[in-house]
């Protein structure tokens, strides 16, 4: 809404008169008009936007605006104060308008003004003001009285009674101040006669207004300035208030112009300029009612002295006095002497003011004579105030004497009050003051010349002295034609200052060139100016000379860029002096000047910097006398007026004695050799002025520092020709040493520069061509190292700036000392390197002072280069040990380190190449000189002694330290970089190379790159904004083409440390470096370079944090394969992986294991993928376990081979984890690949591992398994992981084996296509020595020779190879080979049947019974499907081998030896018939014994063998026994009736054999088993039981009774002893036992 509102508000007022509509205007009234009215309040901004439309359409239609207002102006009307508010702004708006309708608003207004609230009194209030001061506005154009008849004078009468009466002693201050405010724009219109009666009443109510703050002390004063002008300066009557009723309002107002004059310095500024205004028109209308009585007025008040009345009063005459000069000329005297009452105020405020008021007095010709002295003096008196004065001094009057006798005006030091005038500002006013009436006032010349010569003097205003110049130089100025005229006035009066005493002040003040106010400019340019007061001969030689001196100080920002600007700028005024004093050439004028400058002293304090310019000054003047007495006193005042313990006048003192020393050395030393003696007597004094008193000894360090530092000057300004022997003297006696026992670092650095002289000295001698060695050199550098370090025995700890400050001036003492001769040792540089290399490494604060330390140290390090060595290879040498030193620095985190670092290097190089082309100066000369070193001054040494080698510089390793810096975050450091590499190869390209050197560069090519090198160090130097990868591209580049095959190699094998860079994109900058070395010269690497290269990347892969940099360092491992023979890369790392594995727990490591990451990247490398796989699987392959196949008691002579190689093989083991797990698609593509090789490695291996398992190392097993199963995930052979995992770590030989067959039969269903290419790999395997490696291939084997059907040539390779094998010296490989060959297809292993028969047949006597039961199993197998012509040939020799195997303790050999002989007897129809069945009968007997076996399957066996066999025996009754239950039953009982039954056909039917069965049954008496013993017995005794022939009855019954009786007592098994006890009484029931028993019955009751 007030948007809208103040839209229509501008719309209207940009109205022309011809586009007003007042109906539309009338509408918009009303609108107006009533939203105003809809609140009592008038705060919203849309109400007082709607106001504004009222105002807007006032100024088109005024009557219709006023018609809309009227009809709400009534005493009941919320909307009151609105509608009046709105006529005030309309008021304001347009009071051409407004005032001829004042009165129809007077009619409306004023009955309603006695209920008006005091809340809205202020309104009401303001708008009468507005009315009023439109009434005054309308009167400039029109007569007033055509507006205002007496009607509204009446009004306005009434009003101004109502106001003042009841609204102006209001409690509300609010309304009070818009009453007065009201009041104070009425008072022209009411009536003469009701003005003079309000006076009474009005004026206490204005002047009560100024206690309140600062906008009511403005309005008070408005009112009160009308109020005067209307009661004053009436043109209708005289005055209405006498000057005595006026003096009350004049002390009222008198302080509150020093608080408005304070609060210009405030936030209040503006409000209180304007009541200062205000109160200086009311005094003003006073003033030229009453001049007199104002003037008398003001000067009372003066002499009162109260200071803001004083300082009112100051104000007040300094504004009248222009104004009022006509009344007041003739009181100039009174003024003047008041005035001059008043100089020795204090107050800042009141001084500011009573400066302002002199020049106010001096533009009106009021400072004359002396009194005009005396103020000027004043103003240049308060020109040297200053902020760091305070009021220090009590009330009581303290003056301060002039020091000289030039004037007898007393001093009062200015009390310094600091409220709203600060010395500052009264500094600033009083010089304004002063220039201002120099250049401004004519008339004050006579007053200030040559007046203020007497300013430049004296002490007090020193801080003047810039003002005081440059007023001097405008009065010159006028007078530059009138030098005469100068001289004259300035011999006219006897208290001006000659020109001696002008010189040396002035001369002294230019010490500063940055003092404020340009004091050097306006020193110089008096000088200028006062030439003619001199001697006539210096006037064009300052003509020529003090501009040259005035440009150089003309802009202090600039001369602040250089350092030094103070030390050059003291040397341009000591040479200053020194040629005036030589143009002048006036003996007695010169003694002049120096008493001039003796008395100069008296002007500066001990602390003045001045001071020690003045002592120089004094020096470079005694230099020119030749009077050794004037000489001698003059130096002692220097000597006694010099505060040494300050630095600054120390050293100024120092100078000052080697300026005299140019001139009278011997007289210097003499005054120095004076304080030596009596400074503390002895050190013993020194000693217990420790215990003592502290500041005893301080000013003892203060005595020795200054010393050290004039013997330091007066040895370096001394004649070279004669400072040799004095130079000896002091060094080669104790009495320097007695110089260096100080513990103040200022002293430390004084005898630190006293050295350092002494070195320039000797440096100056030689240039001069008086060469001499500095004795006790090596002595002095040690006393400089010591000074420069921090002392904190005794208290005296040097703050950090201090001790940067000492050891910065050391090093520059140091570089002077190793600059001179004798050369520098090898140990001496070495200590000086150790004791300031570390200073690369302080802090970068403060700046300043660290870049100058930095530079120092670095210009040392040049000097020790070029001065330690004789030939170019030692100089190469100590080039390096620097460079090396520093290399800490290059490469460290911190920036500013690595730029002080690459600096230094930078500098080296660069003093280096110069020595190298151009040859060397000790004394530091470039290009020809006298003392130039150069190549041609050693003909008969060699060149490889006169000039470096390329070889010498170690560029590889070099390069490599800074190639990472070309990378670096900091611009400068990636410049500076840039710039040493150029260096490098610039020197190296210019140096002869070594004959045993592979050189074999490319000149052309080699400048060519080096050219693009200076190319981009080009653009580095113009644009900082290039892409700095871009550069480093170019750089790397460069530096792969400029690399000989040495270097190359070099910086590959050193590269780990440029990785390990401490800055990320360093780091990376050298990784990139490497790989391009490599994938553009790596084929230039040989074996050994390859593997050094790689241990040198592995090593950064380890030290690096951050897995980025790990991984683009095993990219460059990966890169360095590729392009060179991954054999050796894939070693290097397997037997780092090794190591890691030995020393370390891989598997803890934080970060990861490096190794592992390496193993990752070659598995999904591209290129690498498959032949890093192919080398692990031939690592494994070829690797012997020597532990496992030697006998025990010989593993310890191989202990540690055996050891190595078992690390070899955790880290392949490893890596294939890592290879499998973490290859990737590339990884996975190359396992497929390479799937039957890698499994059958993995196959071979888990048969070694099992191996090592079983004596005690599980490791090797579990990481093998875990191996297998990250290869069985990686093919996605799960079947095969759950293998694993069922039979994981169980080392039973048959379990393993029984595993790796589940395995080959896993794999032989899964991918039957692979099994020939892994049936290969194994049948080679089964050649290895390793036996475990053979039985694991022939496991697989055994089970993959089930799967060869279309093996073809390969079965026949398998076959050789099983069958060779059944012979090796491990049972369980001769055991599975034989199984192999059994599990071949049954196609194929009746084409192999003889062969494998044969097998067979060894095999059954093999010594281990594994094998044994193998051969007989197979047998059994084989002879299912066997023709009868393979098997005859050999049934000889299975019978006799099985019936050997039916013995065997081993029940599953028995059985199997029983089954086979069953199944051989199938092939005895042929012509072995007979020959079988012989065989037959002899194991007959033994089949029938074991047909109750107490295995089950040897019964089982031997039941199927009878049945077999039955009808060979020659007998049919046998054959029926097989089928009777007998035979089946496992009955004991049943089975003894079977034997009976067969021992009765035994002997009925077979009785020729009966001889060849009772030997075989009684063979088995003595058989392992009980229960064949007892089978035995029973059998035998049922044969001679049923036996009717005296032959078997007389040759065995006798024999078997006895062993039968022996079997019952000596048997310890119970079935032995029954069988035993049962068969005897057989024996004893058989028909023919009468015959012999009782024959037999002693020998067997004997036997018992």
């Amino acid at each position: 809404m007030a948007g809208l509102f103040q839209v229509i508000s501008v719309a209207i007022r940009v109205l022309d008169k011809d586009d007003v509509d007042p109906q539309y205007m009338a509408k918009l009234a009303k609108i107006a008009a009533s939203e105003i009215i809809s609140t009592k309040e008038l705060n919203a901004d849309w109400q007082r936007a709607a106001s504004g439309v009222l105002v807007a359409l006032g100024l088109h239609l005024p009557d219709l605006m006023m018609e809309e207002i009227f009809l709400h102006l009534s005493g009941s009307n919320s909307a009151l104060p609105a509608m009046v508010q709105i006529l005030a702004d309309f008021a304001s708006s347009d009071a051409f308008q407004f005032t001829p309708r004042l009165k129809g608003v007077l009619t409306r207004v004023l009955p309603i003004l006695g209920n008006v609230k005091d809340i809205h009194r202020p309104i009401f209030a303001n708008a009468f003001k507005s009315w009023c001061q439109a009434c005054w506005q309308y009167s400039v154009d029109f007569p007033l009285y055509t507006a205002v008849d007496g009607d509204v004078m009446s009004f306005l009468n009434s009003a101004f009674e109502l106001l003042l009466r009841v609204w102006a002693t209001s409690r509300d201050l609010k309304v009070r101040v818009s009453t007065v405010e009201a009041l104070g724009q009425m008072v022209g219109l009411v009536t003469r006669t009701q003005l003079k009666s309000a006076l009474p009443r009005l004026v206490p109510t204005i002047l009560e207004l100024y206690k309140k703050d600062q906008d009511v002390a403005f309005v008070a004063t408005c009112s009160l300035y009308n109020l005067l002008n209307a009661s004053l300066l009436s043109e209708s009557g005289p005055p209405l208030l006498d000057f005595e009723d006026l003096t009350v309002i004049l002390s009222t107002l008198l302080p509150v112009i020093c608080i408005n004059s304070d609060s210009k310095h405030q936030s209040d500024f503006p409000m209180g300029l304007k009541t200062y205004n205000e109160i200086q028109r009311c005094f003003l209308t006073v003033g030229q009612v009453y001049p007199e009585d104002m003037f008398v007025f003001l000067l009372h008040k003066c002499r009162l002295k109260e200071e803001p009345l004083t300082f009112g009063t100051l104000s007040v005459l300094k504004h009248l006095l222009p104004r009022l000069s006509e009344a007041w000329h003739a009181k100039r005297p009174i003024l003047v002497e008041a005035v001059k009452n008043l100089l020795d105020e204090r107050d800042l405020a009141v001084c500011k003011a009573l400066s302002e008021l002199l020049v106010v007095m001096a533009s009106h010709c009021y400072l004359v004579g002396p009194p005009g002295e005396l103020f000027v003096e004043y103003l240049v008196r308060h020109c040297a105030i200053t902020d760091s004065e305070r009021a220090d001094i009590d009330s009581s009057k303290e003056f301060i004497r002039p020091t000289a006798s030039f004037y007898p005006f007393l001093y009062r030091k200015p009390e310094v009050k600091l409220g709203g005038v600060s010395p500052t500002d009264l500094r600033e006013t009083c010089e304004k003051g002063l220039l201002l009436i120099t250049v401004t006032i004519p008339e004050m010349e006579h007053v200030l010349w040559p007046f203020l010569l007497k300013m430049i003097i004296p002490r007090i205003y020193t801080d003047a002295v810039a003002t005081v110049c440059r007023c001097i130089s405008e009065l010159c100025r006028h007078k530059h034609t009138q030098s005469e005229r100068i001289v004259s006035d300035c011999k006219a009066r006897a208290d001006i200052p000659n020109p001696e005493d002008l010189f040396a002040r002035l001369v002294v003040l230019l010490h500063n060139p940055l003092s404020r106010e340009q004091l050097v400019t306006h020193v110089l340019t008096v000088l200028y100016h006062l030439a003619s007061l001199f001697p006539k001969n210096i006037i064009l030689f300052w003509q020529d000379e003090i501009p040259k001196m005035k440009a150089y100080v003309s802009d202090p920002e600039d001369l602040k860029q250089d350092p030094s600007y103070q030390e050059t700028w003291d040397d341009m005024i000591i040479n200053f002096v020194a040629e005036s004093l030589d143009v002048i050439q006036d003996v007695e004028w010169v003694i002049s000047l120096g008493n001039s400058f003796a008395k100069q002293y008296e002007l500066y304090s001990s602390d003045d910097e001045h001071s020690a310019l003045l002592h120089r000054c004094l020096g470079i003047l005694l230099q020119k006398v030749h009077d050794r007495t004037y000489v001698h006193a003059k130096i002692d005042l220097m000597y006694m007026q010099a505060s040494i313990a300050l630095p600054v006048n120390r050293l100024g003192l120092a100078k000052a004695m080697g300026l005299v020393a140019a001139s009278h050395l011997d007289t210097v030393l003499d005054k120095l050799k004076d304080i030596l003696d009596n400074v503390g007597d002895s050190i013993f004094k020194r000693i217990l002025s420790f215990f003592s008193d502290r500041a005893q000894m301080e000013e003892s360090d203060d005595v020795h520092a200054a010393l050290a530092l004039m013997y330091g000057y007066a040895a370096k300004y001394a004649p070279s020709t004669v400072i040799e022997a004095r130079i000896d003297a002091l060094v080669g006696t104790n009495m320097l040493s007695r110089l260096l026992n100080v513990r103040h670092p200022t002293a430390k650095q004084a005898v630190i520069t006293a050295i350092d002289l002494l070195g320039q000295a000797v440096i100056g001698a030689a240039e001069s061509g008086t060469s001499f060695s500095l004795k006790r050199r090596d002595v002095l550098l040690d006393y400089i190292l010591t000074l420069m370090g921090r002392d904190d025995e005794d208290g005296l700890s040097d703050s950090n700036l201090e001790l940067l400050h000492t050891q910065c001036l050391a090093l520059s003492a140091c570089t002077t000392l190793v600059s001179v001769e004798p050369k520098l040792t090898t140990d001496t540089r070495n200590l000086v390197l150790k004791a300031t290399l570390g200073f690369f490494g302080l802090p970068n604060d403060p700046p300043d002072v660290i870049d100058g330390l930095i530079h120092n140290l670095i210009t040392l390090l040049c000097a020790i280069l070029v001065t330690s060595g004789e030939d170019g290879r030692s100089r190469a040498e100590q080039l390096l040990h620097i460079l090396r030193q520093i290399d800490t620095y290059v490469s460290s985190s911190a920036e500013y380190q690595r730029k002080r670092g690459c600096l230094a290097a930078y500098e080296l190089l660069q003093k280096f190449r110069t020595i190298c082309v151009s040859g060397y100066c000790s004394l530091g000369c470039q290009g020809s000189c006298t003392h130039n070193k150069r190549i041609d001054n050693f003909p008969n040494l060699p060149t490889a002694f006169v000039s470096p080698s390329r070889d010498a510089l170690c560029l590889g390793e070099r390069i490599m330290v800074y190639l990472p810096r070309c990378a670096d975050t900091n611009p400068e450091v990636r410049k500076t970089s840039a710039q040493i590499l150029d260096l490098f190869f610039s020197i190296s390209l210019s140096l002869p190379r070594s004959a045993n050197s592979s050189f074999g560069l490319d000149i052309e090519l080699c400048y060519s790159a080096l050219s693009a090198l200076e190319d981009v160090i080009a653009i580095l130097r113009s644009d900082a904004s290039l892409d700095p990868s871009e550069v480093f591209n170019r750089v790397v580049s460069s530096v792969c083409i400029l690399f000989t095959k040495d270097e190359l190699v070099a910086a590959l094998h050193v590269c780990s440390a440029a990785i390990c860079d401490k800055v990320r994109q360093s780091a990376e900058g050298a990784i990139q470096a490497v790989v391009e070395f490599i994938t553009k010269r790596g084929r230039e690497l040989n074996d050994a370079d390859i593997s050094r290269t790689t241990q040198s990347l592995l090593s950064a892969a380890v030290h690096v944090t951050e897995k980025y940099l790990r991984h683009e360092t095993l990219n460059a491992i990966s890169s360095l394969a590729e392009n060179t023979s991954p054999r050796i890369v894939f070693v290097e790392v397997l037997a780092a992986a090794e190591k890691d594995i030995a020393t370390k727990d891989v598997s803890r490591l934080r970060g990861g294991w490096p190794m592992q990451d390496a193993f990752h990247a070659f598995s999904q490398h591209a290129v690498l993928s498959y032949s890093f796989l192919e080398h692990l699987t031939s690592i494994l392959n070829e690797t012997p376990i020597v532990r496992c196949d030697l006998p025990k008691g010989d593993t310890s002579n191989n202990f540690g081979e055996s050891h190595v190689e078992d690390n070899v093989l955790n880290a392949a083991v490893i890596a294939l984890t890592a290879f499998f797990r973490g290859g990737g698609k590339v990884g996975k593509k190359s396992v497929e690949q390479s799937y039957g090789p890698v499994l059958a490695t993995l196959v071979l291996h888990l048969g070694t591992c099992h191996s090592l398992a079983n004596s005690g190392q599980q490791e090797k097993l579990r990481a093998l398994l875990v191996a297998f199963n990250a290869f069985c995930e990686c093919v996605g052979d799960l079947e095969m992981g759950k293998i694993l995992s069922r039979d994981r770590e169980q080392n039973e030989e048959a379990a393993w084996i029984a595993l790796i067959g589940d395995l080959a039969g896993c794999i032989s269903i899964k991918r039957p296509k692979e099994i020939p290419i892994i049936s290969l790999v194994l049948c080679k395997s089964l050649d290895k020595s390793t036996r475990y490696i053979r039985e694991a291939a022939a496991a697989a084997l055994s089970e993959f020779v089930r799967f060869s059907e279309s093996f073809g040539s390969l079965l026949e390779l398998m076959v050789e190879g099983l069958t060779r094998h059944v012979s090796d010296d491990s049972p369980t490989v001769r055991r599975l080979c034989l199984r192999g060959l059994v599990q071949m297809p049954q196609a194929h292993v009746v084409q192999y049947t003889t062969q494998i028969l044969s097998v067979i047949v060894a095999l059954l006597d093999d010594p281990d019974e594994s094998v044994q039961l193998t051969a007989v199993s197979c047998l059994l197998t084989v002879l299912g499907s066997s023709s009868t012509d393979a098997v005859e040939p050999i049934m000889l020799n299975l019978s006799v081998r099985l019936r050997n195997l039916q013995i065997c303790m081993n029940a599953k050999i028995r059985a199997d030896a029983f089954a086979a002989f069953g199944a051989i007897s199938n092939y005895g129809f042929g012509t072995q018939r007979d020959t079988f069945l012989e065989q037959v009968h002899a194991a007959f007997p033994r089949l029938v014994l074991h047909l109750h076996d107490d295995d089950l399957g040897v019964r089982r066996a031997c039941r199927n063998t009878f049945k077999c066999i039955a009808p060979l025996v020659e007998f049919d009754g046998m054959v029926a026994l097989a089928n009777t239950h007998r035979f089946s039953s496992d009955h004991r009982g049943d089975y003894e009736d079977f034997l009976r039954d067969v021992a009765r056909h035994f002997t009925q039917h077979m009785s020729s054999r009966v001889d060849t069965y009772m030997a075989s049954i009684i063979q088995a008496f003595e058989a392992p088993w009980p229960v064949i013993q007892a089978n035995a017995i029973y059998l035998c005794s049922s044969v001679i039981a049923f036996s009717s022939g005296q032959h078997v009855s007389a040759l065995y019954q006798t024999q078997v009774f006895g062993m039968l009786i022996g079997k019952i007592n000596r048997s310890t098994d119970a079935i032995v002893r029954a069988t035993g006890s049962l068969a005897l009484g057989l024996l004893l029931k058989s028909t023919n036992s009468s015959s012999w028993k009782f024959a037999r019955l002693d020998s067997a009751e004997s036997t018992f």
